[in-house]
């Protein structure tokens, strides 16, 4: 994987929007992809130059940043891009695999044959975005894949709660993939989820929730050897 040491910051925004939420979502977005990478100085004045912006909304959103634990922030001295928290990363992942498994149960239990038929419908549009060529569209169909079971499940507002908590995890991902196969294995994964809810069986539902989240977190390892300086404990 090769890291930027200086990112290109797209500077033209959306003047029908509030400016914050804009640049928060562009700076998220490039942390996530490792683009801006742990360790990163972000500086409030040139960010706000080259948006055009004054520092008020840059501030807004460096702030919402921190709270999601994506940047550090050090008053009057410098905002970096935060290291990866394997700590913040093992919660997140008990936590979605704790909804997650039940979603699963949930949906067995009803066998909604339209739910399945979309399910579906997302592996195939997987199938065709498996090329490592085109992981970011790969990632878009895998997250809308989630996203489709907490709906059906009623609980949407959690996928949100999931996705704000999943920087640390996501991030570690990311530095885990793409390797060759494993698209294909998620594609694998969310069939055997799908196979399993149309079949009715809560318990086998579960079983393939917890086999397909479990991957990145046993390679911490192998990943913090890779990339030393990217992660810390705490």
């Amino acid at each position: 994987m090769k890291l930027n040491d200086a990112p290109t910051l797209p500077a033209r925004l959306d003047r029908s929007r509030h400016a914050a939420p804009q640049v928060f979502e562009r700076l998220r977005e490039m942390i996530m992809s490792l683009e801006l990478a742990p360790g990163t100085v972000l500086s409030r004045t040139e960010l706000a130059a080259q948006y055009g912006l004054s520092q008020t909304p840059v501030r807004d959103a460096l702030m919402k940043l921190g709270e999601e634990g994506l940047v550090d922030i050090f008053p009057q001295h410098a905002t970096v891009v935060s290291r990866i928290s394997v700590g913040s990363a093992l919660q997140a992942h008990f936590l979605r695999r704790s909804i997650e498994v039940e979603i699963a149960r949930t949906l067995a239990e009803q066998r909604d044959e339209a739910l399945i038929s979309r399910l579906r419908e997302t592996i195939e549009q997987q199938m065709e975005q498996s090329d490592l060529e085109r992981y970011a569209q790969f990632t878009v169909l895998d997250l809308a894949f989630h996203r489709q079971m907490y709906e059906a499940a009623g609980v949407p507002q959690l996928w949100d709660l999931v996705r704000r908590l999943s920087g640390h995890i996501d991030r570690l991902r990311r530095l885990h993939l793409p390797v060759e196969g494993k698209t294909l294995a998620v594609v694998r994964d969310h069939t055997a989820i799908v196979d399993a809810i149309a079949s009715g069986s809560g318990d086998a539902a579960a079983s393939a929730v917890r086999a397909h989240l479990s991957g990145t977190l046993s390679q911490v390892d192998q990943i913090r050897a890779r990339f030393p300086t990217f992660l810390t404990d705490h």
